[in-house]
């Protein structure tokens, strides 16, 4: 039998008028720490952004949604958040706040395979 290992994840929302409340999935992001994964995926359908709000800036929100990414891998060039270890980056992009791009709330479950895990998921939850 394959060992399972707790993960933690969070489905990434763009809310492009906060004040109403509207929503749009686009991405996951995933935190398992004793596979040291974290990761975020994304996919972006702008027709249905725009149908939220036609006059979002759609070149910014890609950039929001590439700096997230950057700073759940850590790479370098992610500013100081990316420097954090893997579990305090993961709390801190999954805070809660007001802006286009939130998180929900964090959900555990058990894995196998982390990665395998996110794109289901992200096909689940965001596709």
């Amino acid at each position: 039998m394959q060992e399972r290992y707790l993960f933690e994840y969070a489905v990434i929302r763009v809310m492009p008028r906060v004040e109403r409340e509207e929503f749009l999935n686009v991405g996951i992001i995933l935190f398992c720490a004793k596979k040291k994964f974290l990761k975020s995926v994304f996919f972006l359908d702008e027709s249905k952004v725009k149908a939220l709000y036609s006059k979002i800036d759609l070149e910014d929100l890609k950039t929001n949604l590439a700096a997230f990414e950057r700073i759940s891998i850590g790479i370098k060039g992610s500013g100081p958040i990316g420097e954090y270890d893997q579990a305090s980056r993961f709390r801190w992009l999954t805070a809660t706040r007001s802006t286009v791009i939130q998180c929900s709330k964090v959900h555990p479950g058990f894995c196998v395979d982390a990665e395998e895990t996110m794109m289901r998921l992200h096909h689940e939850l965001v596709l």
